[in-house]
């Protein structure tokens, strides 16, 4: 069985039930999830909306991103999916799982896979502000 087992950029809800599934494996002593969720401000100013776009080989380049963890650390399952489109407060944004079979590999692989996908995957986050001001975030920081 393939070690990424659920890749996705998807326009309707995530579930973190259906990652920590398909990351679920007998030899892993150790599982991470890692939510993202919208918060109500950034910068210090109050958010009150967002959405997100991608452009279209993210899930290539999320793919990639996978694979160089998969290759630099001993997982033994890997997830990861981030929504685009509108958002709420409080709506989940991203969500990275990775099985290994210590905890330390999995926490080291899921912090990569999380921060390398913010930087390497071309998602674009749109905040408004209370204010009326907006914001394009560029997630390939």
């Amino acid at each position: 069985m393939d070690v990424i087992r659920l890749l996705g950029i998807r326009d309707t809800p995530l579930s973190v039930d259906e990652v920590l599934a398909a990351v679920g494996d007998h030899a892993a002593g150790g599982t991470t999830i890692f939510v993202g969720t919208v918060r109500e401000q950034d910068h210090g100013k109050p958010v009150t909306r967002l959405s997100y776009s991608a452009h279209p080989t993210a899930e290539a380049e999320l793919r990639a991103v996978a694979e160089k963890v998969v290759a630099d650390f001993p997982v033994t399952a890997l997830a990861a999916v981030h929504r685009v489109g509108d958002l709420e407060l409080g709506d989940t944004a991203v969500i990275v799982a990775v099985a290994a079979p210590h905890r330390d590999e999995a926490f080291k692989a899921s912090r990569r896979l999380i921060d390398d996908l913010k930087a390497q995957v071309p998602i674009w986050k749109h905040q408004v502000f209370a204010d009326g001001e907006t914001e394009w975030v560029g997630a390939c920081e």
